[in-house]
């Protein structure tokens, strides 16, 4: 098995790497399944052979409970593990929802503040400060999701081990 990551892969809201190894995308899924039925004290998720999704079994839900998607696809006649770190799709939905957001709103209010600059008009002196806000809105949520993975670091590190694990058990059985 070999494993690729790089530091891009490191800083990005959903944290991703990628694995090669000579299992086939179904005996990979039939591994999963095993190695999850034998862990389930610890592991919860869903597996089929295009897909699965990995969650780490805790008392406590927090907004950023991590889990592992796991995608397989055949390269070369070698299976491709694709693996991304992320909270649930509902947290992820609106995390993307307030980038948007206020990604359009700062738009908006530059495009305010630079039309107003070129007419020499000065009905929206506010529209520069309110286009600050939102860029220091945007870089709070950038914070808010980086805080979340930070607490999360254990859990993230239980699935990263969790996808190594599943995958060399298996592989060194073959």
């Amino acid at each position: 098995m070999e494993t690729q990551e790089s530091t891009l892969d490191k800083i990005r809201n959903r944290p991703r790497f990628k694995m090669f190894t000579h299992l086939s995308k179904e005996e990979y899924a039939e591994n999963l399944k095993k190695y999850l039925t034998e862990h389930k004290d610890e592991f919860r998720g869903n597996v089929n052979k295009e897909m699965a999704t990995i969650t780490v079994f805790t008392k406590e839900d927090n907004y950023w409970k991590p889990c592992l998607s796991l995608r397989t696809e055949m390269d070369d006649g070698v299976t491709v593990i694709r693996g991304v770190f992320g909270p649930s799709s509902a947290v992820w939905t609106f995390f993307m929802f307030l980038y948007f957001l206020f990604s359009i709103i700062w738009m908006t209010f530059f495009t305010m503040y630079y039309v107003e600059s070129q007419i020499n008009s000065h009905e929206f002196p506010w529209a520069l400060n309110a286009s600050f806000v939102m860029l220091l809105l945007i870089a709070a949520t950038y914070a808010a999701a980086r805080f979340g993975q930070y607490k999360a670091k254990d859990e993230m590190q239980k699935l990263r081990n969790f996808a190594e694990d599943s995958t060399l058990k298996f592989e060194k059985n073959n």
